[in-house]
């Protein structure tokens, strides 16, 4: 089994799930990396040149292509969440976590949000964003932590550890 992290840009998916991986032996996939790796552009210019809903379609290719991945910890862009079909083949070959963080620490965290390839940043304001995909991260989430912005980042990866394998006993 897996295990994917979802939350807003800035929560620190990348940065957990490396942590969780390494602690628990297994692979770490960076979705945004592979759709960097699949365009050849950053996330930014792929939205500039393209749109958001190509960035999205792109996002949703680079997870179904993930088959029946195992032993993976998973860390989609926090846009994956616009994507039913994307969302459906996660919740099938995975545990979702919601890493619910809270908005301060994710302005805090990006100062340059405009140039980090962001769906939706054209139309409306990181705030915005925010309370608009919160509802949709409770809604996929299998389990969510509560992170106010200064937790240790071992204490975060055991408690995610606690309770996936407590789910899965």
């Amino acid at each position: 089994m897996n295990i994917t992290l979802i939350g807003m840009a800035g929560a620190g998916k990348s940065t957990i799930g490396r942590a969780l991986a390494k602690r628990l032996g297994y692979t770490f996939i960076d979705v945004d990396q592979l759709i960097r790796e699949n365009t050849g552009m950053p996330l930014q210019t792929l939205i500039d040149k393209y749109g958001d809903s190509a960035l999205i379609r792109f996002e949703e290719e680079a997870i179904l292509r993930l088959g029946q991945v195992d032993r993976s910890i998973i860390s989609p862009g926090g846009s994956v969440v616009y994507s039913e079909k994307a969302m459906e083949h996660l919740k099938t070959i995975s545990k979702i976590i919601f890493l619910d963080t809270a908005f301060r620490s994710i302005a805090r965290r990006l100062p340059n949000a405009r140039k980090r390839g962001i769906v939706g940043l054209r139309d409306r304001s990181l705030k915005e964003l925010f309370e608009e995909r919160m509802v949709l991260y409770e809604k996929y989430a299998d389990f969510s932590i509560k992170l106010k912005g200064r937790e240790n980042i071992q204490e975060i990866t055991e408690k995610i550890v606690e309770l996936y394998f407590k789910e899965n006993i």
